[in-house]
Parts: structure tokens; C-alpha cells; sequence
């Protein structure tokens, strides 16, 4: 039987320490989803909360719930 292990995922998380910010443009999601894909882990759940527009883009921010198999 397949074993798991959980992670929340939250876009505060991509922030570094010191620094304000309250929303993420969508190809630094992609970016830290990608990493988060490359060490296994599978998204399976996630709750975009969009903030509006900025730079040409929009910008959201998200939680959500990630997968992987756990290991020995």
C-alpha cells in the first residue's frame, strides 16, 4: 500500500523575509509550482484568490494542498 506525505502550499510562501508583498504574478506561480513538481510533489488542490491587475498582468494569491510519495 502506497504511503503519503502532505504539504500545504501558500504563495506567502514565495515571498523571502523582509519583504511586503500580498500577491504573485502568474509565471512566478508557475516557477515555484515547477520546483515543487521537480522534488516530487503534486499539487492536488488549490485555491487561486485573484487580486486584480498590475503591470500588465494579473495578480493572485493561492493555498493549496500538495501530495508526494513518502519516503522510506
Amino acid at each position: 500500500m502506497d504511503k503519503w506525505e502532505y504539504m500545504i502550499v501558500d504563495s506567502k510562501d514565495m515571498v523571502p523575509p523582509g519583504v511586503s508583498r500580498s500577491s504573485q504574478e502568474f509565471s512566478e506561480v508557475e516557477q515555484y509550482l515547477n520546483a515543487l513538481g521537480a522534488e516530487g510533489w503534486e499539487i492536488i488542490n488549490l485555491d487561486l484568490r485573484l487580486n486584480g491587475w498590475f503591470h500588465e498582468e494579473y495578480q493572485f494569491t493561492f493555498t493549496g494542498v500538495a501530495k508526494r510519495a513518502k519516503r522510506s
